[in-house]
């Protein structure tokens, strides 16, 4: 084992998991040997906590938790460490420009997930995590990012090239996991991130190790120190064996 690393952070989405949302068998047993030889292992996400648990449950996973791309911090699964919450305000405005612009969105509230088929307007009345945008026109995407750009104050990112994700600025799986660190008694050099968007890039440029999926996009391809095979390749169980154990 590599006693230089102690934290493995896993993104989620087209990481972890292959485009069939499942974590394949060779993974799920890479993952187990790493827990067993004491390295603790950190689902780093844009999910929320419903949308991530079932995974922590199947890996037996009791260590803490990113979810909401920072916004929480979970001490152990369902003991909440911290939880940074957006404006309600900010929520009306990112929606309006949804609808300016003709666009999917979604929203994260603490009690659900949000978009333009159950919207109800009743933005004062609820405590927001996330918003997000989904297009394929990349004139629009661009304007729009633009404009997000203008506003100020947000943490603007991606969890496909397709999307933006908005969070309070400040707010990232960096943060998040630095916080995972401290909780821990460890350092950020004592980290392996990997992922494959812009929701990842902070934390692969400040964490020890810093590993692009071969799906990555290219922006986090750049950046990252190491990269291995993609997200239906089984790359989290060739992290694991050359880097971790």
């Amino acid at each position: 084992m590599n006693a230089k690393y102690r934290l493995l952070a896993l993104d989620m989405d087209g990481t972890l998991l292959n485009d069939e949302q499942i974590i394949t068998p060779k993974t799920v047993e890479w993952i187990q040997k790493a827990v067993e030889a004491g390295v603790h292992v950190c689902l780093s996400t844009g999910r929320s906590f419903n949308g991530a648990w079932p995974y922590a449950k199947q890996l037996g996973l009791e260590t803490p938790m990113v979810t909401v791309n920072g916004s929480e911090v979970w001490r152990a699964p369902h003991e909440l460490y911290r939880r940074s919450l957006m404006d309600p305000k900010l929520v009306s405005q990112l929606y309006d420009m949804a609808e300016r612009y003709g666009i999917w969105f979604w929203a994260y509230s603490l009690e659900q997930v949000h978009n333009r088929e159950n919207w109800d307007g009743n933005t004062e009345g609820r405590e927001w995590l996330k918003f997000g945008y989904s297009t394929e026109d990349d004139d629009i995407r661009h304007k729009l990012l633009l404009e997000l750009q203008d506003l100020g104050g947000l943490e603007i990112t991606n969890s496909s090239p397709h999307n933006l994700e908005i969070n309070p600025l400040g707010i990232n799986k960096a943060t998040g996991i630095k916080e995972v660190c401290q909780l821990l008694g460890i350092d950020m050099s004592q980290v392996v991130a990997a992922g494959d968007s812009l929701n990842d890039l902070a934390v692969i440029q400040q964490a020890g190790l810093g590993v692009a999926m071969g799906n990555a996009q290219e922006t986090v391809l750049q950046e990252a120190d190491a990269i291995v095979a993609n997200n239906n390749e089984d790359g989290i169980a060739e992290v694991i064996q050359r880097f971790i154990l």
